[in-house]
């Protein structure tokens, strides 16, 4: 039969407008950023069309040759890129990266040490609404009160108490580094495994600025859609020890057919990320990052901790504005074409829905070239949004002001207006 005519479905043209946005506004979502455009040609290229349940050169199904090559290349490039022994590249998202480990090394109901959800940690690491808290037992850990930063102390003191048989590290609303060498301590102390969840700073670590948890974690997960700039999608890193296991738990545990797709995407963001170039731009979002905490102290509000080393701010609105919650931010700022998400801080008073915090990010607007000085502009941009919140004219001004920033910088300038 013809294929219909492009341009006949309403969805093409919302995907115009998509574009539009994406052009036109600023994207300080933590876990977002822009892919190249070569990820995104792989992603929506012919490889879609293939069934290739297993994996290379032990598949179900037949006419997999270029299939196997590409998959087997994603493997490689990426084992390369982080110094792996062994890869999984066929998690559809980091959480089923996740659940797939835990699979492989866990039984229902068995003891897990993971961040606390309201201290930074993310649903997989033992929320009891997720499949994580209600397979297995999850115990928290979380910051110290004092400085915000991770509680080692605490944790080591609970993994003696608890013996857990899997310490989970990483987070997704945490502004400092995490050091994996504590950690591998505290798991050979209590002969646990340890898991590093590497979600948010995976480009981070392959551009050098951030520690490499490989070596030290016996399994390490992460995303491929955040800092490291890749298609969305998930990964798995072990020592040869965890492959089969982990390999087993993917398929035919959770997943069927693999979207090749997405892994060839992956083998391109792979090897972006191994460029020197690469390692510039990780460097940009800490720099990035360090000038917008600086530029928003100024305008009043406080960070969590103090600062950041990565490519987040956690905000407390609360010396801002008493009155002013993460949910109303997050909408207002939306008005004004700046996007972020509301976020909980640590021992937040209020409930998750609302949050007293904000979460931003600059992995996106670094991807655009934007520096030091635009990040300086942005925190003021966000000040008078939130200052002037009750009044359309001024939202609307910073509206423009924002397009206007992002005319200068426009991450697909063939793309959309």
């Amino acid at each position: 039969m013809p294929w219909p005519r492009v341009g006949d479905d309403p969805v093409l043209e919302m995907i115009v407008r998509e574009e539009i946005r994406q052009n036109s506004t600023l994207q300080l979502i933590a876990s977002e950023n822009f892919a190249s455009p070569a990820v995104m040609a792989a992603t929506g290229s012919v490889l879609t069309n293939k069934y290739s349940e297993g994996y290379p050169y032990k598949r179900y199904y037949g006419g997999n040759m270029v299939i196997d090559e590409i998959e087997d290349e994603a493997r490689q490039r990426v084992c390369a890129l982080f110094g792996a022994d062994h890869a999984n590249v066929q998690p559809h998202a980091g959480a089923i990266a996740n659940m797939a480990v835990y699979q492989a090394v866990l039984e229902p109901g068995d003891t897990v040490l993971g961040m606390s959800l309201d201290h930074g940690g993310h649903l997989t690491h033992g929320s009891p609404v997720n499949f994580s808290g209600r397979q297995y037992r999850f115990v928290s850990y979380g910051v110290t009160a004092s400085d915000e930063r991770i509680d080692f102390e605490d944790m080591a003191a609970k993994a003696h108490a608890e013996n857990p048989k899997l310490i989970v590290a990483g987070a997704t609303a945490y502004p400092r580094l995490i050091d994996p060498v504590p950690l591998r301590e505290i798991a050979d102390e209590v002969g646990a495994l340890l898991m590093f969840d590497a979600a948010h700073i995976a480009g981070l670590i392959a551009g050098g600025v951030h520690p490499n948890p490989v070596g030290f974690a016996d399994i390490v997960t992460f995303t491929t859609h955040k800092t490291l700039r890749g298609p969305r999608g998930g990964c798995v890193l072990s020592s040869e020890q965890y492959g089969a296991a982990i390999d087993k738990a993917m398929f035919p545990g959770i997943q069927g057919g693999p979207l090749e797709n997405a892994i060839g995407a992956k083998a391109i963001a792979f090897a972006e990320a191994s460029t020197p170039e690469f390692r510039d731009y990780a460097a940009s979002i800490i720099a990035n990052s360090a000038a917008l905490a600086k530029a928003l102290a100024g305008h009043g509000f406080r960070l969590v901790s103090g600062g950041t080393d990565n490519h987040l701010l956690l905000i407390d609105l609360r010396t801002f504005d008493p009155d002013l919650t993460g949910k109303e931010a997050q909408a207002v700022l939306d008005a004004a074409g700046i996007s972020l998400n509301k976020n909980t801080i640590p021992d937040d008073p209020r409930s998750p829905f609302v949050t007293s915090g904000i979460r931003v990010g600059t992995p996106a607007v670094s991807t655009q070239g934007m520096g030091p000085d635009e990040m300086t502009a942005i925190a003021e941009l966000i000040a008078r949004t939130l200052r002037g919140r009750d009044d359309a004219s001024v939202v609307n001004a910073v509206r423009a002001d924002v397009a206007e920033l992002c005319s200068r910088f426009r991450p697909y300038p063939d793309l959309g207006v």
